[in-house]
């Protein structure tokens, strides 16, 4: 289903690519806020576990301390773990629905 980026036993970023309607459903998706933000590079720190579903762009994201990325963009569920660093590489700007983890 996601493709997983691991690096030894690091937190990983899942990508679930193309998602079809019937999940964005099942998840709530358009209930969640929106974001958006423009082409750059931002350090970001997950202080909780954020779903994202991005409706439009492009990112290449660096786990701290490797060299190796994860992409995704337009029609992607994207779950980063609570407690990930890492710097988003905005290639095209996104617009995305988003939602914590309050656990």
């Amino acid at each position: 289903m996601g493709t997983r980026s691991r690096e030894g036993d690091a937190p990983a970023i899942i990508v679930e690519r193309n998602a079809p309607k019937s999940r964005l459903s099942e998840l709530g998706v358009k209930s969640w806020p929106k974001w958006g933000c423009s082409p750059g590079k931002y350090l970001l720190k997950f202080d909780a576990e954020e779903t994202c579903y991005l409706l439009k762009g492009k990112v290449k994201a660096y786990t701290k301390g490797s060299s190796q990325c994860v992409e995704f963009g337009a029609g992607d569920i994207v779950i980063i773990p609570k407690g990930l660093s890492c710097t988003w590489d905005i290639i095209v700007p996104i617009d995305k629905h988003y939602k914590f983890d309050s656990s």
